[in-house]
């Protein structure tokens, strides 16, 4: 059966046995028992709560991070693209200037260098600059 608490009466006297004694003993446990648990638990909460809000910031940092890195990934290969571009057409000029024929129409044109019985007339500017575009599609 179960046993019901009541208030204990000021004019009814407890009698005080080893019983008795025993049963406040282990409610008195309990009750410690019970607030010992309360506070791990919430000694646990906190815990948690502090790693989980650790772990949250450190996501975002690195999801930040990455997305600086891939934006300078981006900015490195289209800087490698354009040196590459410029590699190549250096090595075009350079493989120009292998050619004795080039040489020497570029010094013809630059230096206003000439073969023997050779004249050289000059041009007017407009004429000029779409001979120079001429030249550099060769």
């Amino acid at each position: 059966m179960e046993q019901r608490k009541r208030k204990p009466s000021a004019t009814v006297a407890s009698i005080e046995t080893d019983y008795v004694r025993s049963l406040r003993k282990k409610e008195i446990w309990k009750n410690k028992q019970k607030k010992r648990l309360q506070k791990k638990l919430f000694i646990y909460a906190v815990i948690a709560f502090v790693l989980f809000g650790g772990l949250t910031s450190m996501y975002i940092q690195q999801k930040q991070t990455l997305q600086d890195k891939e934006l300078e990934k981006k900015e490195m290969l289209a800087q490698l693209e354009q040196v590459n571009e410029e590699q190549d057409l250096l090595k075009k000029q350079l493989v120009k200037l292998d050619d004795e024929e080039y040489i020497a129409k570029l010094a013809r044109k630059e230096y206003f260098l000439s073969d023997e019985n050779e004249i050289i007339f000059s041009v007017p500017e407009k004429k000029k600059k779409s001979d120079e575009k001429d030249d550099g599609k060769e």
